[in-house]
């Protein structure tokens, strides 16, 4: 038993250790080379780093040169198994107010190793509530609105109408 004990405490200790060392600014510029085969930009006016954590503060996000959004700040947060993405105040630009709405004041993505193929999206604006997945392995998007708002009208053309209320869904 004593030497279960010790295995999993140095595991510990190794996680620990591998979380607070880990280079995370290198790793977000490794994300950011990748994103750049796809043509996604993301210009940060600053980079802090923590102990698990990496913020970046007023970021602009572009996709094939155009601006499609500003963000107060990003911070993500990592435990290797798992790691989230939460965006303070997302502005899209005006070009795309028939697409989505305009503003969430929090946005939350999570990402799980433990089910690969999932993302987890979760939003809060003026528009309500929204939650959804994005699978990718079959590629596709579905995001539940879960009130309807003035602010939801632009886009109701877009969306699609089920037992539990409004949503969106596409293929990538």
């Amino acid at each position: 038993m004593q030497m279960v004990k010790n295995i999993f405490m140095t595991f510990i200790v190794f996680w620990f250790a591998l979380l607070v060392f880990m280079p995370k600014q290198e790793l977000y510029f490794t994300l950011e080379k990748e994103l750049a085969k796809q043509d996604i930009e993301i210009n940060e006016q600053n980079i802090e780093e923590g102990i698990f954590s990496l913020n970046l503060i007023k970021p602009e996000i572009y996709i094939k040169g155009i601006k499609i959004a500003t963000v107060e700040k990003i911070n993500i947060f990592t435990l290797i198994f798992t790691t989230n993405i939460n965006l303070k105040s997302l502005i899209l630009d005006d070009s795309l107010k028939s697409f989505a709405p305009k503003k969430a004041d929090v946005a939350n993505i999570s990402y799980s190793l433990f089910s690969p193929f999932k993302v987890t999206i979760e939003a809060e604006g003026n528009f309500g509530l929204l939650e959804g997945n994005a699978n990718l392995n079959e590629k596709d998007l579905r995001i539940d609105f879960s009130e309807t708002t003035k602010e939801l009208d632009s886009i109701r053309s877009n969306l699609k109408k089920d037992e539990k209320g409004l949503y969106y869904e596409t293929s990538f």
